[in-house]
Protein backbone atom coordinates (compact mmCIF):
# COMPACT_ATOMS: atom_id res chain seq x y z
CA UNK A 1 0.00 0.00 0.00
CA UNK A 2 1.29 3.49 -0.85
CA UNK A 3 2.21 5.83 2.14
CA UNK A 4 1.97 9.49 2.44
CA UNK A 5 4.50 11.91 4.56
CA UNK A 6 4.36 11.31 8.25
CA UNK A 7 1.11 12.91 10.56
CA UNK A 8 2.25 16.57 11.20
CA UNK A 9 2.86 17.18 15.00
CA UNK A 10 -0.26 18.64 17.33
CA UNK A 11 -3.34 19.90 16.23
CA UNK A 12 -1.95 20.87 13.25
CA UNK A 13 -2.86 17.08 12.04
CA UNK A 14 -6.18 18.09 11.52
CA UNK A 15 -5.05 20.84 8.73
CA UNK A 16 -3.13 17.93 6.59
CA UNK A 17 -4.59 18.04 3.15
CA UNK A 18 -5.01 14.95 0.89
CA UNK A 19 -2.87 14.81 -2.14
CA UNK A 20 -4.55 15.87 -5.56
CA UNK A 21 -2.71 13.62 -6.98
CA UNK A 22 -4.28 10.52 -4.78
CA UNK A 23 -7.82 11.95 -5.47
CA UNK A 24 -7.46 12.11 -9.03
CA UNK A 25 -5.95 8.44 -7.92
CA UNK A 26 -9.04 7.47 -6.62
CA UNK A 27 -11.02 8.33 -9.51
CA UNK A 28 -9.44 6.66 -12.08
CA UNK A 29 -9.64 3.48 -10.09
CA UNK A 30 -12.93 3.91 -8.88
CA UNK A 31 -15.55 1.18 -8.79
CA UNK A 32 -18.77 3.54 -9.31
CA UNK A 33 -19.84 3.04 -13.25
CA UNK A 34 -19.35 5.93 -15.65
CA UNK A 35 -22.55 6.17 -17.67
CA UNK A 36 -23.43 9.62 -17.30
CA UNK A 37 -22.94 12.38 -20.21
CA UNK A 38 -23.24 16.25 -20.77
CA UNK A 39 -27.08 16.05 -21.32
CA UNK A 40 -27.25 13.61 -18.48
CA UNK A 41 -25.74 15.95 -16.05
CA UNK A 42 -27.62 19.20 -17.49
CA UNK A 43 -30.93 17.22 -16.94
CA UNK A 44 -29.48 15.91 -13.57
CA UNK A 45 -28.92 20.16 -12.36
CA UNK A 46 -32.12 20.71 -14.35
CA UNK A 47 -34.03 17.62 -12.13
CA UNK A 48 -32.68 19.39 -9.04
CA UNK A 49 -32.91 23.33 -9.58
CA UNK A 50 -36.77 23.06 -11.14
CA UNK A 51 -39.12 22.38 -8.47
CA UNK A 52 -40.33 23.70 -5.01
CA UNK A 53 -38.93 27.31 -6.46
CA UNK A 54 -41.11 27.43 -9.65
CA UNK A 55 -44.36 25.74 -8.49
CA UNK A 56 -44.28 27.63 -5.00
CA UNK A 57 -42.02 30.25 -4.20
CA UNK A 58 -42.42 32.47 -7.26
CA UNK A 59 -45.91 33.12 -6.50
CA UNK A 60 -45.13 33.80 -2.80
CA UNK A 61 -42.12 36.19 -3.68
CA UNK A 62 -44.28 38.15 -5.88
CA UNK A 63 -47.30 38.61 -3.34
CA UNK A 64 -45.35 39.32 -0.25
CA UNK A 65 -41.73 40.89 -1.91
CA UNK A 66 -41.51 41.79 -5.53
CA UNK A 67 -44.38 42.80 -7.11
CA UNK A 68 -44.41 42.80 -11.10
CA UNK A 69 -40.95 43.01 -10.67
CA UNK A 70 -40.44 39.32 -9.29
CA UNK A 71 -38.97 39.12 -13.03
CA UNK A 72 -36.00 41.47 -12.18
CA UNK A 73 -35.43 39.44 -8.50
CA UNK A 74 -35.30 36.28 -10.59
CA UNK A 75 -32.60 37.82 -13.30
CA UNK A 76 -30.56 39.24 -10.04
CA UNK A 77 -30.10 36.48 -8.42
CA UNK A 78 -29.49 34.11 -11.13
CA UNK A 79 -26.63 36.45 -11.36
CA UNK A 80 -25.14 36.06 -8.40
CA UNK A 81 -25.82 32.34 -8.60
CA UNK A 82 -23.35 32.35 -12.02
CA UNK A 83 -20.45 33.19 -9.59
CA UNK A 84 -20.93 30.68 -7.38
CA UNK A 85 -21.57 28.30 -10.46
CA UNK A 86 -18.57 29.24 -12.13
CA UNK A 87 -16.23 28.48 -9.67
CA UNK A 88 -18.16 24.82 -8.76
CA UNK A 89 -17.47 24.53 -12.75
CA UNK A 90 -13.54 25.35 -12.29
CA UNK A 91 -13.20 22.67 -9.32
CA UNK A 92 -15.61 19.69 -10.63
CA UNK A 93 -13.58 20.21 -13.99
CA UNK A 94 -10.10 20.02 -12.04
CA UNK A 95 -11.11 17.78 -9.21
CA UNK A 96 -13.98 15.65 -10.86
CA UNK A 97 -14.93 13.33 -7.69
CA UNK A 98 -17.51 12.12 -6.06
CA UNK A 99 -17.01 14.06 -2.88
CA UNK A 100 -18.43 16.82 -4.62
CA UNK A 101 -17.49 20.37 -2.04
CA UNK A 102 -16.24 18.08 0.42
CA UNK A 103 -13.31 16.70 -1.51
CA UNK A 104 -12.51 20.07 -2.92
CA UNK A 105 -12.19 21.59 0.57
CA UNK A 106 -9.85 18.17 1.38
CA UNK A 107 -7.25 19.40 -0.77
CA UNK A 108 -7.34 22.77 -0.61
CA UNK A 109 -7.55 23.52 3.40
CA UNK A 110 -7.22 20.33 5.05
CA UNK A 111 -9.16 17.38 6.89
CA UNK A 112 -11.05 19.58 9.58
CA UNK A 113 -12.50 21.66 6.50
CA UNK A 114 -13.73 18.91 4.62
CA UNK A 115 -15.21 17.67 7.86
CA UNK A 116 -16.88 20.71 8.13
CA UNK A 117 -17.77 21.01 4.50
CA UNK A 118 -19.20 17.53 4.61
CA UNK A 119 -21.58 18.10 7.61
CA UNK A 120 -22.81 21.24 5.84
CA UNK A 121 -23.36 19.29 2.77
CA UNK A 122 -25.85 16.91 4.98
CA UNK A 123 -28.22 19.80 5.96
CA UNK A 124 -28.14 21.01 2.01
CA UNK A 125 -28.26 17.89 0.28
CA UNK A 126 -30.27 15.40 3.36
CA UNK A 127 -32.70 18.37 4.99
CA UNK A 128 -33.53 19.80 1.45
CA UNK A 129 -34.68 16.34 -0.08
CA UNK A 130 -36.74 16.23 3.12
CA UNK A 131 -37.83 20.06 2.47
CA UNK A 132 -39.38 18.64 -0.96
CA UNK A 133 -40.41 15.93 0.01
CA UNK A 134 -43.09 18.18 2.41
CA UNK A 135 -44.13 20.27 -0.43
CA UNK A 136 -44.91 17.02 -2.94
CA UNK A 137 -46.78 15.76 0.22
CA UNK A 138 -49.35 18.90 -0.44
CA UNK A 139 -49.84 18.52 -3.95
CA UNK A 140 -50.20 14.72 -3.90
CA UNK A 141 -52.60 14.97 -1.01
CA UNK A 142 -54.32 17.62 -3.31
CA UNK A 143 -54.33 15.26 -6.83
CA UNK A 144 -55.72 12.58 -4.73
CA UNK A 145 -58.45 14.92 -3.36
CA UNK A 146 -59.37 15.67 -7.04
CA UNK A 147 -59.74 12.39 -7.43
CA UNK A 148 -61.94 11.41 -4.79
CA UNK A 149 -59.31 10.05 -2.57
CA UNK A 150 -59.02 11.36 1.15
CA UNK A 151 -56.07 10.92 3.16
CA UNK A 152 -56.85 11.91 7.04
CA UNK A 153 -55.63 15.23 7.72
CA UNK A 154 -53.52 14.26 10.93
CA UNK A 155 -51.08 12.14 8.36
CA UNK A 156 -50.76 15.13 6.47
CA UNK A 157 -48.35 17.00 8.67
CA UNK A 158 -45.32 17.22 11.03
CA UNK A 159 -46.35 16.68 14.78
CA UNK A 160 -48.07 19.83 16.20
CA UNK A 161 -48.43 21.45 12.36
CA UNK A 162 -51.98 22.90 11.77
CA UNK A 163 -53.38 21.62 8.80
CA UNK A 164 -56.04 24.13 6.89
CA UNK A 165 -58.26 23.32 4.46
CA UNK A 166 -59.37 25.39 0.94
CA UNK A 167 -60.63 28.59 2.69
CA UNK A 168 -58.03 28.72 5.38
CA UNK A 169 -59.53 26.83 8.36
CA UNK A 170 -57.77 24.44 10.69
CA UNK A 171 -59.15 20.79 10.27
CA UNK A 172 -56.74 18.98 12.30
CA UNK A 173 -53.66 19.51 13.40
CA UNK A 174 -50.77 16.74 12.41
CA UNK A 175 -49.30 13.46 13.92
CA UNK A 176 -46.73 12.42 10.77
CA UNK A 177 -46.16 13.45 7.58
CA UNK A 178 -47.46 10.07 6.04
CA UNK A 179 -46.91 10.83 2.24
CA UNK A 180 -43.67 12.71 2.57
CA UNK A 181 -42.31 9.40 3.93
CA UNK A 182 -43.54 7.58 1.37
CA UNK A 183 -42.29 9.50 -1.24
CA UNK A 184 -38.50 9.39 0.07
CA UNK A 185 -38.64 5.81 0.99
CA UNK A 186 -39.38 5.20 -3.05
CA UNK A 187 -37.07 7.51 -3.88
CA UNK A 188 -34.32 5.60 -1.29
CA UNK A 189 -34.96 2.26 -3.38
CA UNK A 190 -34.65 3.67 -6.56
CA UNK A 191 -31.40 4.87 -6.04
CA UNK A 192 -30.43 1.23 -4.49
CA UNK A 193 -31.13 -0.27 -7.99
CA UNK A 194 -28.61 1.76 -9.46
CA UNK A 195 -27.42 5.41 -10.91
CA UNK A 196 -28.14 4.81 -14.90
CA UNK A 197 -31.68 3.20 -13.53
CA UNK A 198 -32.22 6.64 -11.18
CA UNK A 199 -30.62 8.69 -14.52
CA UNK A 200 -33.11 7.32 -17.04
CA UNK A 201 -35.96 7.80 -14.66
CA UNK A 202 -34.94 11.28 -13.77
CA UNK A 203 -35.22 12.10 -17.74
CA UNK A 204 -38.20 11.19 -18.12
CA UNK A 205 -39.47 13.08 -15.03
CA UNK A 206 -37.62 15.94 -16.21
CA UNK A 207 -38.97 15.70 -19.58
CA UNK A 208 -42.44 15.75 -17.88
CA UNK A 209 -42.03 18.58 -16.00
CA UNK A 210 -40.62 20.40 -18.75
CA UNK A 211 -43.62 20.39 -20.88
CA UNK A 212 -45.71 21.41 -18.21
CA UNK A 213 -44.00 24.67 -17.45
CA UNK A 214 -43.08 25.15 -21.30
CA UNK A 215 -47.14 24.21 -22.39
CA UNK A 216 -47.72 27.02 -19.06
CA UNK A 217 -45.38 29.41 -20.84
CA UNK A 218 -47.17 29.64 -24.23
CA UNK A 219 -50.44 28.68 -23.28
CA UNK A 220 -50.60 31.59 -20.53
CA UNK A 221 -48.94 33.84 -22.54
CA UNK A 222 -52.71 34.20 -24.55
CA UNK A 223 -54.02 35.24 -20.86
CA UNK A 224 -51.62 37.76 -20.36
CA UNK A 225 -53.42 41.13 -19.21
CA UNK A 226 -50.39 43.87 -19.94
CA UNK A 227 -52.18 46.03 -16.66
CA UNK A 228 -51.13 43.64 -14.47
CA UNK A 229 -46.93 44.24 -15.27
CA UNK A 230 -47.91 47.61 -14.38
CA UNK A 231 -46.62 49.40 -12.18
CA UNK A 232 -43.35 47.23 -12.52
CA UNK A 233 -41.93 47.74 -9.04
CA UNK A 234 -45.21 48.59 -6.72
CA UNK A 235 -44.56 51.73 -4.44
CA UNK A 236 -43.33 50.43 -0.97
CA UNK A 237 -46.13 49.26 1.59
CA UNK A 238 -45.63 50.40 4.42
CA UNK A 239 -44.18 54.25 3.11
CA UNK A 240 -41.08 55.42 4.67
CA UNK A 241 -41.22 57.94 7.64
CA UNK A 242 -41.24 61.37 6.40
CA UNK A 243 -38.16 62.65 5.24
CA UNK A 244 -36.60 59.23 4.17
CA UNK A 245 -34.50 59.91 0.47
CA UNK A 246 -36.81 58.12 -1.85
CA UNK A 247 -34.15 57.93 -4.57
CA UNK A 248 -33.10 55.05 -6.20
CA UNK A 249 -29.38 54.57 -4.57
CA UNK A 250 -30.79 55.46 -1.32
CA UNK A 251 -33.40 52.63 -1.32
CA UNK A 252 -31.09 50.44 -2.52
CA UNK A 253 -28.93 50.60 0.31
CA UNK A 254 -31.71 50.65 2.99
CA UNK A 255 -32.74 47.14 1.26
CA UNK A 256 -29.00 45.90 1.56
CA UNK A 257 -29.05 47.03 5.17
CA UNK A 258 -31.91 45.07 6.00
CA UNK A 259 -31.04 42.27 4.20
CA UNK A 260 -27.66 42.04 6.11
CA UNK A 261 -29.14 42.98 9.56
CA UNK A 262 -31.20 40.08 8.93
CA UNK A 263 -34.61 42.24 9.20
CA UNK A 264 -35.55 41.29 5.11
CA UNK A 265 -39.26 42.03 5.06
CA UNK A 266 -39.74 44.95 2.45
CA UNK A 267 -42.65 44.83 0.93
CA UNK A 268 -42.84 46.12 -2.52
CA UNK A 269 -40.21 48.93 -3.40
CA UNK A 270 -36.86 48.53 -4.64
CA UNK A 271 -36.13 46.64 -1.36
CA UNK A 272 -38.91 44.23 -2.21
CA UNK A 273 -37.48 43.46 -5.12
CA UNK A 274 -33.97 43.02 -3.53
CA UNK A 275 -35.69 40.98 -0.43
CA UNK A 276 -37.49 38.94 -2.62
CA UNK A 277 -33.94 38.22 -4.88
CA UNK A 278 -32.80 37.06 -1.52
CA UNK A 279 -35.64 35.31 -0.97
CA UNK A 280 -35.84 32.96 -4.11
CA UNK A 281 -32.19 32.02 -4.29
CA UNK A 282 -33.07 29.23 -2.35
CA UNK A 283 -35.51 28.24 -6.05
CA UNK A 284 -31.97 27.88 -7.73
CA UNK A 285 -30.16 25.17 -5.15
CA UNK A 286 -29.34 22.21 -7.04
CA UNK A 287 -27.28 23.28 -9.72
CA UNK A 288 -24.10 22.08 -7.83
CA UNK A 289 -25.43 18.99 -7.32
CA UNK A 290 -24.46 17.96 -10.64
CA UNK A 291 -20.49 18.37 -8.93
CA UNK A 292 -21.54 15.15 -6.66
CA UNK A 293 -21.46 12.76 -9.92
CA UNK A 294 -18.27 13.43 -11.05
CA UNK A 295 -16.83 9.85 -10.55
CA UNK A 296 -19.77 8.59 -12.65
CA UNK A 297 -19.22 11.11 -16.24
CA UNK A 298 -17.62 9.65 -18.99
CA UNK A 299 -15.88 12.57 -19.62
CA UNK A 300 -16.26 14.94 -16.34
CA UNK A 301 -13.51 17.48 -17.30
CA UNK A 302 -15.92 18.71 -20.65
CA UNK A 303 -19.28 17.44 -19.13
CA UNK A 304 -18.91 19.08 -15.50
CA UNK A 305 -18.91 22.44 -16.13
CA UNK A 306 -21.04 21.98 -19.53
CA UNK A 307 -23.67 20.29 -17.27
CA UNK A 308 -23.56 22.66 -14.19
CA UNK A 309 -23.98 26.00 -16.23
CA UNK A 310 -26.03 24.72 -18.73
CA UNK A 311 -28.68 23.78 -15.98
CA UNK A 312 -28.47 27.20 -14.72
CA UNK A 313 -28.57 29.27 -17.70
CA UNK A 314 -31.73 27.27 -18.73
CA UNK A 315 -33.39 27.48 -15.75
CA UNK A 316 -32.87 30.71 -15.18
CA UNK A 317 -34.44 31.68 -18.51
CA UNK A 318 -37.56 28.93 -17.36
CA UNK A 319 -37.65 30.93 -14.33
CA UNK A 320 -38.10 34.57 -15.55
CA UNK A 321 -40.67 33.32 -18.91
CA UNK A 322 -42.68 31.61 -15.73
CA UNK A 323 -43.12 34.28 -13.58
CA UNK A 324 -43.57 37.02 -16.34
CA UNK A 325 -46.77 35.14 -17.37
CA UNK A 326 -47.79 34.50 -13.89
CA UNK A 327 -48.11 37.85 -12.58
CA UNK A 328 -49.55 38.82 -15.79
CA UNK A 329 -52.61 36.59 -15.15
CA UNK A 330 -53.10 36.89 -11.73
CA UNK A 331 -52.60 40.46 -10.45
CA UNK A 332 -49.65 40.00 -8.18
CA UNK A 333 -51.27 40.70 -4.53
CA UNK A 334 -53.34 37.82 -5.21
CA UNK A 335 -50.41 35.17 -5.54
CA UNK A 336 -49.86 34.18 -1.92
CA UNK A 337 -51.04 30.78 -2.50
CA UNK A 338 -48.84 27.78 -2.20
CA UNK A 339 -50.03 26.51 -5.57
CA UNK A 340 -49.81 29.68 -7.58
CA UNK A 341 -49.16 28.14 -11.19
CA UNK A 342 -52.34 25.93 -10.52
CA UNK A 343 -53.96 28.95 -9.44
CA UNK A 344 -53.07 30.82 -12.74
CA UNK A 345 -54.73 28.03 -14.61
CA UNK A 346 -57.94 27.66 -12.87
CA UNK A 347 -58.20 31.45 -13.96
CA UNK A 348 -57.66 30.88 -17.36
CA UNK A 349 -60.66 28.23 -17.49
CA UNK A 350 -58.81 25.36 -17.66
CA UNK A 351 -59.13 23.09 -15.17
CA UNK A 352 -58.12 20.20 -16.93
CA UNK A 353 -54.92 21.96 -17.30
CA UNK A 354 -54.86 23.17 -13.65
CA UNK A 355 -54.63 18.73 -12.91
CA UNK A 356 -52.28 18.36 -15.54
CA UNK A 357 -49.87 21.13 -13.65
CA UNK A 358 -50.09 19.73 -10.41
CA UNK A 359 -49.16 16.45 -12.20
CA UNK A 360 -45.81 18.62 -13.38
CA UNK A 361 -45.56 19.36 -10.09
CA UNK A 362 -45.52 16.25 -8.33
CA UNK A 363 -42.90 14.93 -10.84
CA UNK A 364 -40.62 18.28 -10.59
CA UNK A 365 -40.75 17.57 -6.92
CA UNK A 366 -40.07 13.75 -7.39
CA UNK A 367 -36.80 14.85 -9.45
CA UNK A 368 -35.34 17.11 -7.15
CA UNK A 369 -35.49 14.51 -4.53
CA UNK A 370 -33.93 11.84 -6.89
CA UNK A 371 -30.98 13.97 -7.14
CA UNK A 372 -30.62 15.46 -3.59
CA UNK A 373 -30.51 12.13 -1.85
CA UNK A 374 -27.89 10.80 -5.43
CA UNK A 375 -25.67 14.02 -4.14
CA UNK A 376 -26.00 13.01 -0.65
CA UNK A 377 -25.19 9.95 -0.59
CA UNK A 378 -21.80 10.31 -3.09
CA UNK A 379 -20.74 12.56 -0.28
CA UNK A 380 -21.08 9.84 2.05
CA UNK A 381 -19.35 7.22 -0.18
CA UNK A 382 -16.20 9.80 -0.36
CA UNK A 383 -15.87 10.40 3.12
CA UNK A 384 -15.97 6.18 4.20
CA UNK A 385 -13.26 6.12 1.86
CA UNK A 386 -11.30 8.45 3.10
CA UNK A 387 -11.77 6.49 6.83
CA UNK A 388 -14.08 9.63 8.62
CA UNK A 389 -17.24 7.53 8.44
CA UNK A 390 -17.74 3.99 8.77
CA UNK A 391 -16.57 1.18 5.82
CA UNK A 392 -20.03 0.35 5.83
CA UNK A 393 -21.26 3.53 3.79
CA UNK A 394 -18.63 2.77 1.15
CA UNK A 395 -20.33 -1.08 1.09
CA UNK A 396 -20.79 -1.45 -2.34
CA UNK A 397 -23.99 -3.80 -3.58
CA UNK A 398 -22.43 -6.59 -6.02
CA UNK A 399 -25.38 -6.45 -8.49
CA UNK A 400 -26.36 -2.61 -8.49
CA UNK A 401 -22.70 -1.39 -8.03
CA UNK A 402 -23.97 1.50 -5.91
CA UNK A 403 -23.49 2.29 -2.30
CA UNK A 404 -26.35 0.54 -0.62
CA UNK A 405 -26.16 0.76 3.15
CA UNK A 406 -25.03 4.16 2.56
CA UNK A 407 -28.14 4.69 0.85
CA UNK A 408 -30.73 3.00 3.24
CA UNK A 409 -28.82 5.23 6.07
CA UNK A 410 -29.40 8.75 4.25
CA UNK A 411 -33.33 7.35 2.83
CA UNK A 412 -34.00 6.82 6.79
CA UNK A 413 -32.02 10.13 8.05
CA UNK A 414 -34.31 11.89 5.65
CA UNK A 415 -37.78 9.74 6.27
CA UNK A 416 -37.48 10.59 9.51
CA UNK A 417 -36.75 14.76 8.76
CA UNK A 418 -39.55 14.83 6.39
CA UNK A 419 -42.45 13.36 8.70
CA UNK A 420 -41.76 14.53 11.96
CA UNK A 421 -40.14 18.86 10.89
CA UNK A 422 -42.01 21.72 9.73
CA UNK A 423 -41.92 22.87 6.45
CA UNK A 424 -40.14 26.33 7.70
CA UNK A 425 -37.51 24.56 9.84
CA UNK A 426 -36.29 22.19 7.07
CA UNK A 427 -36.18 25.22 4.70
CA UNK A 428 -34.28 27.58 7.13
CA UNK A 429 -31.52 24.39 8.17
CA UNK A 430 -30.96 23.61 4.83
CA UNK A 431 -30.45 27.27 3.67
CA UNK A 432 -28.05 27.53 5.95
CA UNK A 433 -26.22 24.77 5.26
CA UNK A 434 -26.19 25.48 1.24
CA UNK A 435 -24.92 29.16 1.68
CA UNK A 436 -22.02 28.03 4.24
CA UNK A 437 -20.69 25.52 1.85
CA UNK A 438 -21.43 27.30 -1.42
CA UNK A 439 -18.98 30.69 0.42
CA UNK A 440 -16.25 27.88 0.96
CA UNK A 441 -16.67 26.73 -2.17
CA UNK A 442 -15.47 30.19 -3.57
CA UNK A 443 -12.79 30.57 -1.34
CA UNK A 444 -11.40 27.23 -2.31
CA UNK A 445 -11.14 28.52 -5.80
CA UNK A 446 -8.81 31.14 -5.28
CA UNK A 447 -7.18 28.81 -2.23
CA UNK A 448 -5.83 26.57 -5.09
CA UNK A 449 -5.20 29.30 -7.40
CA UNK A 450 -2.66 30.10 -5.34
CA UNK A 451 -1.33 27.09 -3.65
CA UNK A 452 -1.56 24.72 -6.57
CA UNK A 453 -1.32 27.42 -9.82
CA UNK A 454 -0.13 24.48 -11.96
CA UNK A 455 -3.22 22.21 -11.25
CA UNK A 456 -4.55 21.13 -14.73
CA UNK A 457 -7.83 22.99 -14.99
CA UNK A 458 -9.80 22.34 -18.34
CA UNK A 459 -12.34 25.02 -17.19
CA UNK A 460 -11.16 28.47 -15.55
CA UNK A 461 -13.31 30.73 -13.52
CA UNK A 462 -13.52 34.47 -15.76
CA UNK A 463 -12.54 37.54 -14.58
CA UNK A 464 -10.85 35.68 -11.30
CA UNK A 465 -10.65 36.62 -8.89
CA UNK A 466 -13.54 39.08 -8.58
CA UNK A 467 -15.88 36.21 -9.09
CA UNK A 468 -15.48 33.65 -6.47
CA UNK A 469 -14.97 36.86 -4.40
CA UNK A 470 -18.47 38.25 -5.13
CA UNK A 471 -20.15 34.60 -4.70
CA UNK A 472 -18.63 34.45 -1.47
CA UNK A 473 -19.45 37.71 -0.34
CA UNK A 474 -23.22 36.88 -1.84
CA UNK A 475 -23.53 33.79 0.34
CA UNK A 476 -22.18 35.34 3.64
CA UNK A 477 -24.73 38.38 3.09
CA UNK A 478 -27.89 36.18 2.60
CA UNK A 479 -26.75 33.70 5.42
CA UNK A 480 -26.85 36.59 7.93
CA UNK A 481 -29.75 37.46 7.15
CA UNK A 482 -30.71 33.79 7.90
CA UNK A 483 -28.83 33.06 10.63
CA UNK A 484 -30.55 35.56 12.91
CA UNK A 485 -33.94 33.73 13.20
CA UNK A 486 -34.30 32.73 16.66
CA UNK A 487 -34.53 28.86 16.24
CA UNK A 488 -31.80 28.42 13.57
CA UNK A 489 -29.18 30.30 14.56
CA UNK A 490 -29.39 28.17 18.10
CA UNK A 491 -30.03 24.81 15.85
CA UNK A 492 -26.90 25.82 13.46
CA UNK A 493 -24.17 26.21 16.50
CA UNK A 494 -25.24 23.41 18.39
CA UNK A 495 -25.59 20.88 14.85
CA UNK A 496 -21.93 22.37 14.27
CA UNK A 497 -20.54 21.72 17.64
CA UNK A 498 -22.08 18.17 17.34
CA UNK A 499 -20.31 17.63 14.25
CA UNK A 500 -16.98 18.65 15.34
CA UNK A 501 -16.98 16.16 18.34
CA UNK A 502 -17.75 13.38 16.06
CA UNK A 503 -14.53 14.35 14.29
CA UNK A 504 -12.48 14.17 17.25
CA UNK A 505 -14.08 10.75 18.52
CA UNK A 506 -14.10 9.14 15.40
CA UNK A 507 -12.99 10.64 12.24
CA UNK A 508 -9.74 11.83 13.38
CA UNK A 509 -8.55 8.77 14.37
CA UNK A 510 -9.91 6.45 11.96
CA UNK A 511 -8.43 9.30 9.03
CA UNK A 512 -6.24 7.22 6.01
CA UNK A 513 -4.62 10.32 5.85
CA UNK A 514 -3.95 10.39 9.58
CA UNK A 515 -2.98 7.25 9.73
CA UNK A 516 0.05 7.39 7.15
CA UNK A 517 -2.59 5.58 4.47
CA UNK A 518 -3.18 6.34 1.00
CA UNK A 519 -6.10 4.76 -0.95
CA UNK A 520 -4.74 1.54 -2.75
CA UNK A 521 -5.53 0.65 -6.25
CA UNK A 522 -6.32 -2.41 -5.80
CA UNK A 523 -8.59 -1.30 -3.04
CA UNK A 524 -10.82 0.40 -5.35
CA UNK A 525 -11.29 -3.04 -7.35
CA UNK A 526 -14.73 -4.05 -7.62
CA UNK A 527 -13.66 -7.40 -7.00
CA UNK A 528 -12.00 -6.77 -4.17
CA UNK A 529 -14.83 -4.94 -2.45
CA UNK A 530 -17.21 -5.80 -0.01
CA UNK A 531 -20.16 -6.82 -1.79
CA UNK A 532 -23.60 -8.75 -0.83
CA UNK A 533 -26.22 -10.39 -3.19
Amino acid sequence: MASVPQTAPGLGRIFRRKPIAQIQADLAHGELKKTLGALNLILLGIGCIIGTGIFVLTGLAAAQFSGPAITISFVITGTLCAFVALCYAELASALPVSGSAYSYSYASMGEIAAWVMGILLILEYGLSASTVAVGWSGYCVSVLQDLGIHIPAALTAAPGVEVKDAAGHVVAVGVVNLPAILIIAAVTLLLVRGVSESATVNNIIVAIKLTVVIAFILIGTRYVHASNWTPLIPAEIPAPPPGTPMDMPHQILRALGQVFSGDSHSKYGVGGVITGAARIFFAYLGFEAVSTAGAEARNPARDMPIGIIGALIICTALYIATSAVLVGIVPYFQLDNPAPIALAVDRMGMPWFAFLVKIGALAGLTSVMLVLLYGQTRIFYTMSRDGLLPRAMSVVHKRFQTPWINTFVVGLIACSAAGFRSLDDLADLSNVGSLAAFSLVCITVIYLRVTNPELHRPFRTPLYPLVPIMGAGMCLFLLKSIINKPKTGPFFLAYVGVGFLLYFVYGLWNSKLQKGEAVDVHEASPMELPHVE
